[in-house]
């Protein structure tokens, strides 16, 4: 009876989100509620959704100082000099414009915000197709593709999902998913080159002056106010935010240096994210600006992190996660369950296509770990197998940022989708084969 309850509960929170009735945000925290009091824990509510909240909030709080420290560099302008390099080396060649694209797409992703990818490599590169007569449709298809990989660090959407479901620790998470992202960065830039190879063949290569490349990227394309934003560049201190933001990325990738010892993911970002106010905002006008800029995007992640915290916590401590486990485990034939990380990796594709990352992650995910369990896969093996899926997920129309891609570059959805999709295949692959190698996931 517990498996029913909570197949309920998953079915529910999943026809609910497919249909928009309500918020994410509502459903995950009212679903499994009311279900619960209908199953007879009413009195337990409480216990279980505090259990819950309290198990994802070391992931709310990473969220949180690590979205606030990368906004702050991205306004402080860490990232221009590498627009300006790009744009000076690429010139009028139309493979070094494909090659820089996917270069630049790659190093802004790093935030974790599809959003602030698409204004920004839109901003630099739109003026340089346009004047060139490149197609779009490769400036959206290399933007996508190279946030799709990136978005699986730590704090980016999925994998924030993954380590609040599963409770997964995200330092060895990253540490098994990175030589496949490297590897699937390297495949983006490769089909930049096959792009550029192609657009070099078809218009050739226009000699830009240096003036003419400085007034492409004056033409911005992201609007807003610009003089307050230059009033917040921070050019001197490119090269201590640089130092800062790498030694932010050594402690997470490999747990501590030589001066610094082990520091959890969450005290990382604090910690860096107070020191670059304090480096580059030293006026309180200025620090409290800047918290209230990034604010916004904060407040949706951790809203939902928490939200899923009730979820999982009323699942789990009812009882109904592990039933709905065994059952599985009851209906599954037992030569597919020894290849279950397979299985939850090739369902990850369709599962992030359809569902949101909301719905998938954090309805079906813990479903998929617990049956996994009962083959000898850890909670791990199956966080790691199921972010194959999203090679493709970001292709979906469930995806809210795609729209203001397609609005930039102007290009149609069905086929940006059908050449994008075309691409991702080799980055499925690469997943599926580094989560193997690399990973020690067994397939």
């Amino acid at each position: 009876m517990l498996a029913i309850w909570g197949l309920s509960i998953v079915v529910i929170f999943l026809v609910l989100i497919m249909s928009k009735k309500v918020t994410p945000f509502t459903s995950l925290v009212l679903t499994p509620v009311v279900i619960a009091i209908f199953a007879g824990f009413a009195a337990q509510i409480g216990v279980f959704a505090l259990e819950g909240v309290q198990g994802v909030a070391t992931t709310a709080i990473m969220l949180l100082f690590a979205i606030l420290y990368f906004g702050l560099m991205l306004t402080a302008g860490l990232f221009d000099p590498l627009v300006h390099f790009i744009l000076r080396v690429a010139k009028g060649d139309p493979l070094r414009v494909l090659v820089g694209t996917a270069i630049l797409a790659a190093a802004i992703s790093v935030d974790g915000d599809g959003s602030t990818t698409t204004m920004i490599v839109c901003s630099a590169m739109i003026p340089v197709y346009k004047k060139l007569g490149m197609k779009m449709m490769d400036l959206a298809v290399i933007i996508i593709m190279a946030n799709s990989v990136m978005n699986l660090l730590p704090w980016g959407g999925p994998t924030a999902r993954i380590i609040a479901a599963l409770k997964v620790d995200e330092g060895e998470l990253l540490r098994r998913l990175l030589p496949g992202m490297i590897i699937a960065i390297l495949w983006v830039i490769v089909v930049a080159f096959l792009r550029g190879l192609s657009e070099r063949k078809r218009l050739g290569i226009v000699e830009l002056t240096p003036e003419e490349i400085k007034n492409l990227h004056v033409n911005e394309v992201t609007g807003g106010d610009h003089a307050e934003g230059d009033k917040l560049k921070r050019p001197k201190m490119i090269w201590a935010n640089l130092a800062l933001t790498s030694v932010v990325m050594i402690l997470l990738v490999f747990g501590g240096m030589a001066f610094i010892p082990k520091l959890p993911a969450p005290i990382i970002f604090e910690v860096a994210f107070a020191i670059a106010l304090l480096l580059n905002y030293p006026r309180l006008k200025d620090q409290r600006q800047i918290i209230e800029e990034h604010g916004a995007n904060v407040m949706h992640v951790i809203t939902m992190v928490l939200a899923a915290g009730v979820f999982m916590g009323i699942l789990n401590g009812s009882g109904m996660s592990e039933a709905m486990g065994v059952w599985l485990a009851d209906v599954v034939p037992s030569s597919m369950g020894n290849h279950w990380a397979l299985v939850t990796a090739l369902a990850s594709a369709p599962g992030t296509f359809m569902l949101s990352n909301d719905a998938f992650y954090l309805g079906v995910l813990p479903v998929l770990a617990q049956t996994g369990a009962n083959y000898g896969f850890t909670a791990m093996d199956i966080g790691v197998a199921s972010t194959a899926g999203q090679a493709f997920h970001l292709l979906s129309p469930l995806v809210g940022f795609i729209y203001l891609l397609l609005h930039l570059t102007g290009v149609e959805m069905g086929a940006w989708q059908r050449t994008a999709a075309k691409w991702s295949i080799g980055t499925f692959i690469i997943f599926l084969v580094s989560m193997a190698v690399f990973g020690g996931v067994r397939l």
